[in-house]
């Protein structure tokens, strides 16, 4: 059994600010429909791979809700085992919430998405239509154009002339590339949010070019029939030692107005070992700097994307947030906008002096379950002679790019659905990206359909790190596949009054803020 709370609680925990994380355990697509503002999508199905990064303080207040799935009670025992002691049910799941008449948004990562409409309704943004930016962009040499994106999305599709600057590196790249302080300078993303706040970050910050974002991002670039650019490399140069100078004093002013703290490694260590507050510490540079040396403890979360999806970084709404950055630029930056959405933030003076630790931020796990496993040369053999079937439970793109030949895409919240579109004669291989989740799905597998899995030892990475084959598509889903959200701002295939109803309810968010009432933002 757990205890419930009604959405009234929710409401006053928000309101005083106190620590609670409010999670939504459906796929992501089902939590894009509707959930309160402040939910974090944490789906049953990725539970114990998430959990202990996302929400690492063990006795933090969790509130869990779906929308009559069933997803609960599994949930409660999952964390319940992991360590976590302070768990409540949303009385009523989501429908409780929208029966009391609460407000409910759409999308994901939509409390950022509506604090960058507040801030261009507060700050009146400067801005530029796609067909005025597409006329300077080709007739007018003194002009730059910023992508506040991260590099991959810049590299699948980009505005012309645009510059891969993601968005907390904006301050302090932006005067290098553009030193002529009559130089335009355009900021772009592929809706509207980082175009927003990138752009309000250089006239925060005080540059003095002329700063636009440009409205609606290439979602707005493309309803004009405008045709973008795919696999450019561009990359705004890394600052001289006197616009590094310029750019560090610029961002402290900001972060000063905006309230942001500050603190040193010893005091740091003392804030660690406040047991009744949940921290999270980042280090908000570009990944390839993380690689290179970070400070122990410190997950890599870049700065821009850090402040677009603090849902997805930090759940636990009124936890204490560090950042920490070598050059302080994008820590100050990416603070001011944190303190200006609610967060208790500070940024960490120094710390980069000391013993670093070098490679790719790893998630915490749980043990994993000791299961009956297959090599993957054992298992290409055994499909080659068609006597066993392989269910695939990792994210369904990494399914489109990439599956063992043949595999099934299934979700592991939805088993019991995918097993009645299974073949039942053959024994059945569970495969997931490094096996893990594959691994802890087998008990699960065998409760269900009432016999025992194999599990791919190492998963599909160690199938194609063996040299056997991949293959591309989607041809046999055993379950729809919700657990990723098709973004409208994402991709050509779209249809355009599909990217023109995301943006009308982008233009809804500031109504929908008032009416909701517990957000705290703060516009500088």
């Amino acid at each position: 059994m757990i205890c419930t709370v009604t959405p009234a609680d929710v409401r006053l925990d928000l309101l005083a600010g106190r620590e609670i994380a409010l999670i939504d355990l459906r796929e992501e697509d089902p939590f894009a429909k509707d959930h309160p503002l402040f939910a974090a999508n944490l789906p049953l199905s990725r539970l114990e791979l998430e959990a202990l990064d996302r929400l690492p303080r063990k006795d933090v207040r969790i509130v869990l809700y779906d929308d009559g799935e069933g997803l609960v009670t599994p949930a409660t025992t999952r964390l319940r085992a992991l360590g976590y002691s302070n768990l409540r049910e949303l009385e009523r799941g989501l429908d409780g919430w929208r029966s009391a008449g609460l407000e409910l948004f759409q999308d994901v990562n939509s409390a950022s998405k509506a604090f960058g409409e507040l801030v261009e309704a507060r700050r009146h943004t400067p801005s530029l239509p796609a067909t005025e930016a597409k006329a300077l962009i080709d007739n007018e040499p003194n002009l730059v154009v910023l992508d506040a994106r991260r590099w991959d999305e810049y590299q699948t599709m980009s505005i012309p002339r645009g510059v891969s600057t993601p968005g907390a590196e904006l301050v302090l790249r932006a005067r290098e590339i553009a030193p002529d302080p009559t130089t335009t300078i355009i900021v772009n993303c592929a809706g509207r949010t980082r175009s927003i706040i990138g752009a309000q970050s250089l006239v925060n910050a005080g540059v003095p070019n002329p700063v636009y974002a440009l409205r609606n991002g290439a979602i707005g670039w493309t309803l004009a029939g405008l045709a973008l650019d795919h696999g450019q490399n561009r990359k705004a140069p890394a600052p001289s030692p006197d616009q590094a100078l310029e750019s560090q004093a610029r961002a402290r002013a900001v972060a000063y107005r905006a309230g942001v703290k500050r603190l040193s490694p010893a005091q740091l260590a003392e804030l660690a070992r406040d047991r009744t507050r949940t921290l999270y510490r980042f280090d908000v540079r570009a990944p390839e700097e993380y690689v290179a040396g970070h400070i122990p403890g410190f997950r890599s979360a870049p700065g821009g994307q850090l402040v677009q999806e603090a849902d997805m970084f930090a759940p636990v709404r009124g936890a204490r947030i560090v950042l920490a950055d070598d050059r302080s630029v994008r820590a100050d930056m990416s603070a001011s906008w944190l303190a200006q959405m609610g967060w208790d933030v500070f940024v960490l003076d120094g710390g980069f002096d000391g013993a670093l630790e070098k490679g790719e931020w790893t998630a915490q796990r749980p043990p994993i379950p000791s299961v009956e496993t297959i090599t993957p040369s054992d298992l290409a053999a055994r499909l080659q002679a068609g006597d066993v079937t392989v269910v695939d439970l990792g994210p369904s793109p990494a399914h489109r790019r990439g599956h063992i030949p043949g595999a099934w895409f299934a979700i592991r919240a939805k088993l019991d659905e995918a097993l009645s579109n299974l073949p039942d004669d053959q024994d059945v291989v569970l495969t997931s990206p490094d096996g893990a989740l594959a691994a802890l799905t087998a008990a699960e597998f065998e409760v269900i359909a009432d016999r025992t899995p194999l599990v791919l030892a190492g998963g599909t990475a160690a199938w194609r790190a063996a040299g056997h084959p991949l293959e591309p598509g989607f041809e046999r889903p055993a379950n729809p596949p919700t657990d990723v959200y098709k973004r409208p701002y994402e991709g050509a295939d779209h249809a355009p009054e599909l990217k023109q109803a995301y943006l009308d309810w982008e233009f809804g968010l500031v109504d929908q803020l008032e009416r909701d009432g517990t957000h705290g933002f703060l516009v500088i």
